[in-house]
């Protein structure tokens, strides 16, 4: 089992599916379960996906505040 953090929400997941996860690895989790491992690229364009997708036009706005 681990803890893993996501936008600040943690939860207690099963790991027993992946071989030698560490602190600090990106993993694809569903339904309590990790299920593979990410690459820091895919994940971070992942997050991106899932940002922007849940409050479209939210990444331009951010964009125009920097």
């Amino acid at each position: 089992m681990a803890r893993v953090t996501l936008s600040g929400v943690s939860k207690i997941v099963s790991i027993a599916l992946l071989e030698n996860v560490q602190i600090g690895d990106y993993l694809l989790i569903h339904v309590g379960y990790a299920l593979a491992r990410l690459d820091p690229g895919e994940a971070e364009r992942t997050l991106a996906m899932m940002h922007e997708a849940a409050v479209p036009g939210l990444a331009e706005m951010e964009d125009s505040e920097r």
